[in-house]
């Protein structure tokens, strides 16, 4: 039977490797059409969304957080300041790094473990580990890659699903 690792740590480093190509895509293109990258980089959705940098961001933290909140490894803090696709993608290639080093049997006898969001100060409890990942880590982890990817292709950058699943 796969272990909550298993739905987890490799998933996202999957995802996270087609949300970089995606950005390559969408530099080429700005590329192209001869639009500054800021102006991607700076893309919303809506008014009172967040950016796309500000998407690949959380995308990365809740990928890390999940390695953290349930597998209890060291937190690999960022400082959410990057302005630029190469500033994106080194965000991108130490997220996976980090995901790549976290160990297969990190979560073994963990899954039913409590976990607790801190927002600030208040704090949102789960019963489990896997409470947690299917409740909260994974949709908030595809929400942001999607919103990064639905920013992209409003802006015009030539994405398709294969683009988002991957090869």
């Amino acid at each position: 039977m796969p272990s909550l690792y298993d739905f987890t740590i490799p998933v996202f480093i999957r995802q996270l490797g087609n949300l970089s190509k995606i950005l390559d895509k969408a530099r080429a293109h700005a590329d192209a059409a001869g639009v500054a990258h800021a102006e991607l980089i700076d893309a919303r959705l809506a008014p009172d969304m967040l950016p796309l940098s500000s998407q690949v961001q959380i995308a990365s933290d809740s990928a890390r957080g999940v390695a953290v909140r349930v597998g209890r490894i060291a937190p690999k803090p960022m400082a959410d300041t990057e302005k630029t696709f190469e500033e994106l993608q080194a965000r991108i290639a130490a997220s996976i790094d980090y995901l790549k080093s976290v160990p297969a049997n990190v979560f073994d006898g963990k899954e039913g473990d409590p976990v607790t969001l801190k927002f600030g100060s208040s704090e949102v409890p789960f019963p489990s580990g896997v409470a947690y990942v299917l409740g909260y880590a994974m949709p908030n982890f595809y929400f942001h890659v999607t919103t990064a990817y639905d920013i992209l292709r409003n802006k015009g950058v030539k994405l398709g699903k294969r683009d988002f699943l991957g090869g």
